[in-house]
């Protein structure tokens, strides 16, 4: 792997103006994340994601997107149809757990016959988190269900999709921000529920996919632990919990550092997350100011966090051999049986 720092980063639009140019040449990110503001037709994305690749001199640059399906979905129709949110999944699940299972396995599959095609090598799906009553539905409808075992068996079916189609999913977001009764992007939540509740239900669905090769954080309070600081910055939770209770020695990347949630400037925020045990801090709004201040706290990527990022490369493998026609049949008539 050429050497890197141990940062991804956003771009502004559909191609990248000089000053970004220069500044991912210099800054060398480890890997880069689209949005709907970075996509309009196929041959725009292939072209983007190769320049991003040729600047920082990889070939195997991850490039990532939050394509889960429901509200969360940045590649839209025309481009790729409109999939269904997790819960219209779990849905079917309770209904049929068979088919709940495929229906996950395939639409993610799906997905990867639509990004890997322009370029984008990284899903950020599973969504592991299990709403609780009355949280703050910036998870909501994106979760699978209300119940662990609901949420791991979908998870894992969609994780596995994901990894036949030659893509790599990053489990979202560890420990759980299922009970948090704030959105992130706006606040800092705090979860008060006690040790024993959090493990038997929030954090178990990441327990139990803990071999799968990335995650990212959680920017919520879990005072059982630390009543301090938030997941994404808390030694103690990343130790004692993600790398302790949770198992998970995979490759920890931060949600999105430009989020409310997270408190100080972009220089404080770089090196809290960087001291807590993180591998990789995400940005993602990509404006320059901002990515300046993250680089010039980031580190190289070496060490332990090389080892993971490298491991995690080394996950993806060739797609299988599933036909896309034949699996797109199957998706619409599963939908429409129960629509």
């Amino acid at each position: 792997m050429s050497e890197s720092k141990a940062w991804i980063a956003g771009t502004t639009g559909l191609k990248l103006t000089p000053d970004e140019i220069a500044f991912f040449r210099d800054e060398r990110p480890w890997g880069f994340i689209l949005f709907a503001r970075n996509v309009s037709e196929p041959a725009q994305i292939e072209d983007l994601c190769a320049h991003l690749r040729d600047l920082v001199d990889r070939d195997d640059a991850l490039v990532l997107i939050d394509q889960e399906g429901g509200r969360v979905q940045r590649l839209r129709p025309p481009l790729v149809q409109n999939y269904p949110s997790g819960s219209a999944l779990g849905a079917l699940y309770r209904e049929d757990e068979e088919k709940g299972l495929r229906a996950a396995w395939v639409m993610s599959r799906l997905h990867a016959f639509d990004l890997l095609k322009l370029g984008i090598n990284v899903d950020c799906l599973p969504v592991l988190d299990v709403p609780v009553e009355g949280a703050n539905d910036v998870i909501g409808t994106r979760a699978y269900g209300k119940h662990p075992e609901i949420v791991t068996a979908m998870g894992r079916a969609a994780a596995e999709g994901l990894l036949a189609g030659g893509m790599l999913p990053v489990m979202k977001h560890m420990p759980g921000h299922g009970r948090a009764f704030a959105d992130t992007h706006h606040a800092l939540p705090t979860v008060a529920t006690p040790l024993e509740e959090l493990a038997e239900h929030d954090f178990a669905p990441f327990r139990a996919l803990a071999h799968l090769p990335m995650a990212m954080s959680a920017h919520v309070i879990f005072s059982a632990v630390d009543p301090k600081n938030p997941a994404t910055t808390s030694g103690k939770v990343v130790e004692e919990i993600i790398r302790g209770y949770i198992g998970f020695d995979g490759l920890l990347m931060s949600d999105d550092i430009s989020m409310n949630a997270l408190s100080g400037d972009y220089f404080d925020r770089t090196k809290a997350i960087f001291a807590a045990g993180l591998d990789i801090v995400l940005h993602c709004h990509g404006i320059m100011d901002q990515m300046r201040a993250v680089a010039s706290c980031t580190p190289e990527l070496e060490g332990k966090a090389l080892e993971r990022a490298s491991r995690a490369i080394d996950y993806r493998k060739e797609p299988d051999t599933s036909n896309e026609e034949e699996l797109r049949e199957e998706f619409q008539r599963t939908f429409e049986a129960v629509a």
